[in-house]
């Protein structure tokens, strides 16, 4: 189902992971899934990380850029919805999202088209989204912090990734998973844990969640 989708779960959970998974089960799994931390880009520089800006846009702006992207196929600057086009823009920590770029971004959802920073021309995209958070974007609303439009055009499908103390059981199939990943980084055999070790792992509540433990 080619919906987009609102991934929810502490920090630490793996919703990354688990929106590549999606996307790589999805009729876009040939195209580009393409990344945007919105609590590690600037708010001034997010709206430009989108959508781009023509030349005269604003001081400084002296030619057109598209993104700070190059995408070697093209040999051109492109922004990220343009670099996303037929394929997934995954948007972690979608709630740290500024409140005056959220209605572009309800625009580029609702008619898949945007316009660069000064620009006259509307440019449109088959994208698309992906987003996660570990806020509470329902308590966001209530305060004004977070468009509940764009909330619902964002959560046609929800998915929960549970806590890691909701489900220790999942410990011993991670730790196997780091061993070996582990062994192959410091070329060393390393077979398994103790029983010891398994044993106290699997009685950890892990604030941290998976990124903990690994």
């Amino acid at each position: 189902v080619d919906a987009n989708v609102l991934i929810t779960g502490e920090s630490g959970t793996g919703k990354e992971l688990v929106a590549k998974a999606i996307h790589d089960a999805g009729k876009r799994r040939n195209e580009r899934f393409v990344v945007v931390n919105c609590a590690a880009i600037p708010e001034n520089l997010l709206e430009l990380e989108f959508f781009g800006y023509k030349r005269g846009a604003f001081t400084g702006a002296s030619q057109d850029r598209k993104g700070k992207f190059e995408l070697a196929d093209r040999g051109m600057r492109k922004g990220k919805f343009e670099q996303a086009d037929g394929g997934t823009l995954f948007l972690d920590e979608i709630g740290d999202m500024p409140i005056n770029l959220q209605s572009k971004l309800l625009r580029m959802l609702q008619n898949k088209e945007f316009t660069p920073l000064g620009a006259s021309d509307t440019r449109h995209v088959d994208v698309r989204v992906i987003a996660a958070t570990n806020r509470d974007l329902k308590a966001m609303i209530t305060e004004q912090k977070f468009r509940d439009d764009l909330y619902y055009r964002l959560n046609v499908m929800n998915v929960r990734v549970p806590a890691l103390r909701e489900r220790l059981s999942d410990v011993p199939l991670l730790c196997e998973h780091f061993l070996k990943q582990l062994s192959t980084e410091m070329n060393k055999s390393i077979s398994g844990l103790s029983a010891e070790a398994a044993e106290r792992l699997t009685h950890y509540d892990y604030p941290g969640n998976v990124r903990q433990l690994a």
